[in-house]
């Protein structure tokens, strides 16, 4: 049985009642901010916080002093809680303490609140029952005036002034005071911690968010802006119906818009959340055990997936990867952890078109994403086999490269010698998997350089002959044959034929060998393993078909120059003697990798 559990939290408008002083002068606990030795200046005093605070009483000490405090509340705690508030935000003097109101005397303010402390008001007996009058009462002999239609009153709205939205404001909880924040950070105007204090930070948030909204930026919401932003929150909130998920057999908790995806299968290592309506969003919750190498094979690996555009920011490291992906479709991002044994992470999918909105969806889902438990999804759990692949695979295909082609390590630093055909429209190149950039295109001359963007350490190097060889010498092609199937480069033993191309190009070799496409950019090796050239790909002429096993080779000798002159100055050869095919073979496997083109 799949368990999910759900809590909903949604960000709702702000009550502002129970922000009214209640008259009750005998709470257990009061918060006392100041004492005057005189009648008059704690009146002053009282009138001056009372601007600020609704609920400001005076009493008289018993040591004839007069104390200004703020309550009452029902114990102790909650009025060192809201103590503790207002002296963070330097609201109320550092010095203010809690006092169990024992020795106030008579209440000065609120003025008219009486000459002494509010009794407790005692049960009063049901008055007893009076028998019937027997004398009726007169009845007035006079009708009533007929009623006459008035014209409408039109009472004018109150305005709410700064010092009462400040007041109100600090009547707030500090619950209420983190909704706001959350609700700043939703509209994108808030980026600090979600801790209720309204700091400098705050105060330029709201006053940015009022003043994009048409209001004065005063750095204070008044109680109409505190509703209007907290309700327009919970809005588009509830449209997308962001609601917290456990996911207990991935052992995932994390926010989800389950208002825009909705759960399809398993198919390990992803929990699939399909769009839902139309939305065009999609959800992959991620889950499996693994160490350091199966975290690096998993970042290949999305990169191959189509929801994962090639264009994006990509990050790796040894506990993590991030990786973003970009095209005029869709958008996507990915993020993974690896913690005691066990990855665990997440991909979002929405249409670029949907960008805005779906960037705050994202930063819900990142800060909520959490594992549990102390394990992966298992990998035998998933639909039945009525289900076809191509079901369980939807939006989840692996992306095929544009081609595949061979190259081959020419220094230490791992760059890479391959045909430069079809490099430059790439929208990204790889190098067994590692990204890499076009560092040299020579054009007509026909070669390329690729430089790996990861670091690479060759286990081979290839290097070049320097004298020609002759017609007729021993060759082997190493290159990628079978690129889908085999994992590794093969050797193709032939015969250099010609030093000189089709048209008689000197900078070109023909070789007699049975090549395929994916040994294209493949060294060109001797018998003692020195590169006498490297494979071209065959001009596409519908006019002219080529012997089978025959095929073309650009010369080492002419690349040599052009690559020196760049940086790239391949090795020469002080190789002699002649190798074993298992020899080259191994030579071949440590110098010869795949290149891919993807759009």
């Amino acid at each position: 049985m799949r368990a999910v559990s759900r809590t909903v939290s949604i960000v709702v408008g702000a009550s502002l009642t129970g922000m009214v002083w209640t008259g009750s002068a005998w709470a257990e606990a009061w918060v006392q901010i100041e004492a005057k030795n005189s009648l008059a200046q704690a009146e002053a005093r009282a009138r001056e916080w009372a601007g600020m605070f609704p609920d400001v009483s005076g009493f008289r000490l018993d040591s004839g002093w007069y104390a200004i405090a703020l309550g009452p509340f029902p114990d102790d705690q909650t009025a060192d809680d809201r103590r503790l508030l207002l002296r963070g935000e330097g609201l109320i003097p550092r010095d203010s303490f809690v006092a169990d109101g024992g020795n106030f005397g008579q209440q000065f303010w609120p003025v008219g609140a009486g000459l002494g402390m509010t009794p407790r008001p005692e049960a009063q007996p049901a008055p007893e029952a009076q028998p019937e009058d027997p004398v009726a009462p007169p009845v007035a002999d006079t009708q009533p005036e007929p009623l006459t239609e008035a014209a409408p009153i039109e009472v004018p709205a109150p305005i709410e002034t700064l010092a009462e939205s400040r007041r109100l404001e600090a009547a707030l909880t500090r619950d209420e005071r983190r909704d706001i924040q959350a609700a700043l950070e939703w509209t994108g105007h808030y980026q600090g911690a979600l801790d209720g204090l309204f700091g400098r930070g705050t105060r330029a948030s709201i006053a940015d968010w009022q003043l994009k909204n048409g209001y004065e930026p005063t750095g204070v919401l008044s109680s109409t802006q505190q509703i209007a932003l907290l309700d327009r929150v919970a809005s588009e909130r509830a449209a997308l119906g962001l609601e917290k998920v456990t996911e207990s057999e991935a052992g995932i908790e994390i926010d989800m818009p389950l208002g825009l995806v909705q759960f399809a299968r398993y198919n390990a290592p992803f929990v699939n959340y399909a769009p839902k309506d139309g939305s065009g969003v999609q959800v992959l919750l991620i889950s499996q055990p693994g160490d350091a190498a199966r975290l690096r094979g998993l970042y290949d690996a999305m990169q191959t997936l189509e929801i994962v555009p090639v264009r994006g920011e990509r990050k790796l490291g040894a506990s993590g990867f991030t990786i973003e992906g970009k095209n005029d479709k869709i958008h996507s991002y990915t993020q993974a952890d690896l913690s005691k044994g066990l990855i665990k992470g997440f991909t979002l999918v929405w249409p670029a078109s949907d960008d805005q909105r779906m960037t705050r969806v994202l930063d819900a889902m990142k800060k909520s994403f959490a594992p549990v438990g102390t394990a992966a999804l298992d990998a035998t759990l998933g639909q039945p086999m009525s289900v076809t692949r191509a079901a369980l695979m939807a939006g989840i295909e692996k992306r095929a490269p544009v081609f595949s082609r061979s190259g081959f390590f020419i220094d230490a630093e791992g760059h890479v010698l391959t045909a430069a055909e079809g490099l430059a429209q790439c929208g990204r190149i790889t190098i067994e998997d590692h990204p890499a950039e076009l560092s040299y295109d020579a054009g007509a001359e026909g070669y390329a350089v690729l430089t790996p963007k990861d670091t690479l350490a060759p286990k081979a190097v290839a290097k070049f002959r320097t004298d020609a060889p002759f017609s007729g010498t021993q060759v082997a092609v190493a290159g990628f044959s079978y690129p889908e199937a085999l994992p590794a480069p093969v050797l193709n033993f032939g015969k250099l034929s010609a030093l000189k191309g089709l048209e008689g190009e000197k900078t070109q070799a023909r070789i007699e060998a049975k090549t395929r496409a994916g040994d294209v950019g493949g060294p060109v090796l001797d018998g003692s393993g020195a590169v006498v050239g490297m494979l071209l790909p065959v001009a596409k002429d519908p006019q002219r078909v080529l012997p089978d096993g025959l095929t073309v080779a650009l010369q080492a000798s002419a690349m040599a120059p052009g690559l020196s002159a760049r940086g790239f100055a391949p090795e020469a050869s002080d190789f002699s003697g002649q190798r074993t095919p298992e020899d080259l073979q191994t030579l071949a496997d440590g110098m010869v990798v795949q290149i891919s083109c993807w759009k």
